[in-house]
């Protein structure tokens, strides 16, 4: 049974939706079955994977709306051999007043999810950067939670109340809550902003930190407007080089848990 895990951080512009995508290829292309889900009303996974947001035939919102959903209609195809999506549209928005009536709201996503499990070795959810429904259900729904950190000013602004939200999550709706892990993303090596950054991150999250760093690189951020991973964009590039490593590193950690 494939492990699901949610890539979640509440502050916005911190790589979620770039590691969700990259981490999903890079592990792809090692012959691992993954499956993405996006569960952001945005839908940037969705568009950064090149998969056009108009005439879905199934989104995520089917997958939390309607009951006793076929979970396999709604997945797609990516380019990439061994990716999968299921994909976000603009209905997401109104998903959370929507289930507001619903029994059991927090654990529709679960349900969704337990039914095609066996047919992947990861699923990672690409949540809204919100403390809403979606987010909940996302968190309720996985094993873990992936945690990418921006190198940037305020980057460690809000994580003790990520970190409370977690808790809570755990304490009442999912027990097996754990952090998975934290990525640190747009590092610039030249400036010590970054470097102190890192610093503070390791000292409040110690081993739980990933050795691999993400850089700031231009090919990395060009990659979604051409709908494509950066392992196929340009691989040889910074960027696609460190996710090909994170994704090495990630299944490494797999092995001693």
């Amino acid at each position: 049974m494939g492990k699901a895990i949610a890539i979640f951080n509440q502050k916005g512009g911190v790589g979620k939706t770039t590691t969700n995508i990259n981490l999903g290829a890079s592990l792809a292309m090692k012959n691992k079955k993954i499956l993405m889900l996006d569960i952001d009303p945005q839908g940037n996974t969705t568009s950064g994977i090149g998969i056009s947001k108009k005439d879905l035939p199934f989104t995520v919102y089917d997958l939390l709306i309607e009951d006793n959903f076929d979970t396999k209609k709604a997945v797609m195809h990516t380019g990439i051999e061994n990716l999968d999506i299921i994909p976000a549209s603009v209905d997401l928005a109104g998903a959370e007043i929507e289930m507001v009536e619903i029994e059991g709201r927090e654990a529709r996503l679960r349900k969704s999810i337990q039914k095609v499990k066996d047919d992947y070795d990861y699923i990672f959810i690409d949540c809204p950067p919100s403390l809403g429904l979606l987010t909940i259900n996302s968190l309720t729904a996985v094993e873990s939670v992936l945690i990418p950190i921006q190198c940037e000013f305020y980057a460690l602004e809000g994580v003790s109340q990520l970190v409370s939200t977690i808790e809570l999550v755990k304490k009442n709706l999912n027990k097996e809550l754990e952090i998975e892990g934290v990525i640190l993303s747009m590092f610039d090596g030249r400036t010590n902003l970054s470097v102190q950054v890192v610093q503070e991150v390791k000292k409040y999250f110690g081993s739980k930190v990933y050795s691999t760093v993400i850089p700031r690189n231009i090919r990395l951020a060009e990659a979604p407007s051409f709908g494509m991973a950066i392992t196929e964009y340009d691989p040889k590039s910074k960027g696609a080089e460190a996710y090909r490593d994170f994704a090495e590193e990630f299944l490494e950690w797999e092995e001693y848990k």
